[in-house]
C-alpha cells in the first residue's frame, strides 16, 4: 500500500466515525470498554497464546 493510499483509507475511516450520531460513537466506545480481553494478549499480542499452544501439544 502506497502512503497515498493509505492516507486516503484513514481518512475514508476518519469521516465515517464522525458521521455517526454521537449517541453511536459512544455506545461503540463503552462496547470497547465493557469488553474482557486477555491481558496477555492485549499487551503482548499472539506470541503468549502461540507458546500456551506449543506447550499444551508438547504434554
Amino acid at each position: 500500500m502506497k502512503g497515498n493510499d493509505y492516507i486516503k483509507f484513514v481518512t475514508e475511516q476518519v469521516v465515517s466515525y464522525l458521521d455517526l450520531p454521537a449517541e453511536e460513537r459512544q455506545k461503540r466506545k463503552l462496547d470497547r470498554k465493557n469488553t474482557n480481553s486477555n491481558f496477555s494478549n492485549h499487551w503482548f499480542g499472539v506470541l503468549p497464546f502461540a507458546i500456551k499452544s506449543l506447550r499444551k501439544k508438547a504434554e
